[in-house]
């Protein structure tokens, strides 16, 4: 999840997520978190129809959260209303999961039925006749 999104969530700005994580950097190694490079930002910025309006816009790359990262911001930005967030993200990802797990099952259901259908539709080796070749005279 992006710094902005995690913010919005959490109730505080974006600058202020950031400062709390930079302050408590050991709390966040790279596989918690890790931030976009330009290309990156650039892909995102071009997939979700964003653009800058006037001057503003984002002067640093985002920083993006995996569920521990945005697990671990509760405890760095305490509040009531951190741990109301920290609640529903842990509650997005668990059903995350559900829905990756149940496509999961169904692609394998569906690679099942089509190895099915091709052992059906595989036309059957032809059958030699039993017997003694025909000598010629």
């Amino acid at each position: 999840m992006l710094d902005s999104d995690l913010a919005v969530m959490y109730g505080v700005t974006t600058t202020r997520l950031n400062q709390q994580v930079r302050r408590n950097a050991k709390r966040f190694p790279g596989d918690f978190m890790f931030e976009l490079n330009r290309e990156e930002f650039q892909g995102l910025m071009l997939q979700s129809a964003t653009s800058k309006k006037g001057s503003g816009g984002r002067r640093k790359l985002p920083l993006v959260f995996t569920q521990e990262g945005a697990s671990m911001l509760s405890g760095v930005l305490q509040s009531s209303r951190a741990i109301e967030a920290h609640i529903m993200i842990m509650c997005a990802f668990v059903r995350l999961r559900q829905m990756l797990a149940a496509h999961s099952e169904l692609s394998a259901k569906l690679l099942d039925v089509e190895r099915k259908i091709e052992l059906l539709d595989s036309p059957e080796p032809p059958i030699g006749r039993i017997g003694f070749k025909p000598v010629a005279n």
